[in-house]
């Protein structure tokens, strides 16, 4: 019996050793908590490897939400029946443009349609454009405010060549001038001679001694000219509208008229000159019949813009500018800014009747260097890319800045013409909703005196109401009275607005 317990004694004993002492297969145990490990790193690192790829994904989409959106509905539609690409950050290619039939998108005048607008992301960014087969070019950004792009290579040096012959071949013309302030005098001096009651009895048409609104409008519309700016007109026609009868007497007359002149005059003051151009120019027609490089070339400005090609068919002509040593351009908006008493000069078919004054209204330009000069003619943008833009700041120091014959250099974007560069900018805002607002003034330009060379260039206006109803109206119009007639080429001359554009 002792025997027996001594046994189970030393099996107990044996049994404590071995759990007390290192297992025999510890080796196994410590490899299995390392596996252990290694799988919970593994399913954390495969987490975060999920988590950015889930907002890479996200992201790429806000992008493409947000071209889509800024770009607008209009991308949908296009003169040539085809989507267009959006711009982004990337490289993009605008489509090219279709093989020409020389045929007018008239089927398409009718047509509603929203107004793409380029991107130009940074000062600096470079994106691909697709404009002729088989190529692509480049388009820099040169500035945001105007959105102004670059793009070398536009035109071949032997379609500037052909450009500048057939400008020569149909006769240039002297730009019309508008002198400083001491010309601007001049150029009133037959309303600068007539006193207030003078101008009151030539106003009142029926000489009933009362002046309404209709008599001011049947004045301020005179295809010769008009006495009063923009400017004294709307200050006479606050007054009027703020006399209870409607009507304006003698005497209401003398005090808006006086508060009129006092406007304009300090106006003229905070600008020491008006536009100011010396040069020559002619128009050049881009419709059936022309010469193929200018159809060609209104072609790559609707694969350039991508806007609606009935929409630049409809725009004016092709303004080709001659300038030789000394002409210059002072500094000027291409477009006009809108008011309730002014029309669309290339709408005025369905136009307001009661407008006083007609204004060119261009969406954008797309100017062409046709020769590179030797020395002087940059193109110029007083303000671009300024902080804001104050019509007192332009005159610094007794200096105008729009005088570009003797502040050019100080412009804060300049550009020397460089045969075949294009430059597109916008000189108007969007208004948000697709369509065009108001002017951008920071599209104010200049040239700058041609000091050695000629300088010749191009300039390519899209025309838009900013009143997107007139806009289609006249449309309709428009493809109405062609339907009605016969003749296509003549009656696409007759719709090409030489007759509507005015010389700046």
């Amino acid at each position: 019996m002792e025997d027996i317990l001594e046994d189970l004694t030393e099996q107990e004993e044996a049994v404590s050793d071995e759990a007390s002492s290192p297992p025999y297969n510890s080796p196994f145990r410590s490899t299995r908590l390392h596996i252990q490990r290694s799988n919970v790193c593994s399913r954390a690192y495969f987490v975060v490897v999920m988590v950015f790829f889930h907002v890479y994904i996200l992201n790429v989409i806000a992008l493409l939400l947000y071209v889509h959106y800024n770009n607008g509905p209009g991308d949908l539609v296009s003169g040539d029946g085809g989507s267009s690409a959006p711009v982004s950050d990337t490289i993009n290619r605008l489509p090219s443009p279709a093989p020409s039939s020389g045929k007018l998108h008239v089927e398409d005048y009718s047509q509603s349609f929203s107004l793409p607008r380029i991107e130009g992301i940074r000062v600096g960014h470079v994106q691909q454009v697709s404009i002729v087969p088989d190529k692509t070019h480049e388009m820099r950004t040169l500035s945001l405010k105007p959105l102004l792009f670059e793009i070398p290579g536009f035109l071949s040096e032997e379609e500037c060549r052909v450009v500048v012959q057939l400008a020569q071949l149909k006769g240039l013309m002297d730009s019309q001038v508008t002198a400083p302030s001491q010309g601007q005098e001049e150029s009133n001096q037959p309303l600068l001679s007539l006193s207030t009651d003078e101008v009151f009895s030539l106003l009142d048409l029926n000489q009933d001694g009362l002046l309404q609104k209709q008599e001011i409008v049947s004045h301020s519309r005179s295809r010769d000219g008009t006495w009063l700016s923009p400017d004294n007109l709307r200050q006479i026609l606050t007054g009027l509208e703020a006399c209870p009868t409607g009507m304006l007497t003698l005497g209401d007359f003398r005090r808006v008229y006086d508060v009129s002149q006092r406007s304009g005059q300090a106006q003229s003051g905070r600008l020491l000159s008006q536009f100011n151009q010396r040069s020559k120019h002619t128009w050049l027609h881009q419709g059936p019949g022309s010469h193929h490089v200018l159809h060609t070339l209104r072609n790559r400005v609707i694969s350039l813009t991508r806007l609606p090609s009935a929409l630049v068919e409809l725009s004016e002509p092709l303004q080709v500018i001659r300038y030789e040593n000394g002409d210059f351009s002072n500094a000027h908006h291409d477009s006009s800014p809108s008011h309730s008493e002014t029309t669309c000069a290339h709408t005025r078919l369905a136009g307001n009747a009661s407008a006083l004054t007609e204004v060119s209204c261009r969406y954008l330009t797309v100017l062409f260097y046709l020769s590179s000069v030797e020395e002087g003619g940059e193109s110029t943008f007083p303000v671009a890319d300024n902080r804001t833009y104050e019509e007192q700041a332009l005159v610094q120091d007794g200096v105008d800045l729009t005088d570009t014959q003797e502040t050019c250099g100080r412009g804060n974007l300049r550009m020397k013409p460089t045969s075949g560069t294009a430059l597109l900018w916008y000189n108007h805002l969007s208004d948000g909703r697709g369509w065009m607002g108001e002017l951008d003034e920071y599209s104010l330009h200049g040239d700058c005196p041609v000091r050695r060379g000629v300088k010749w260039v191009a300039n390519s206006w899209v025309n838009v109401d900013p009143d997107h109803q007139q806009q289609t109206r006249y449309q309709r119009l428009v493809a109405q009275r062609y339907q009605a007639k016969s003749g296509r080429e003549d009656h696409y001359q007759s719709l090409s607005h030489s007759d509507l554009h005015q010389d700046l």
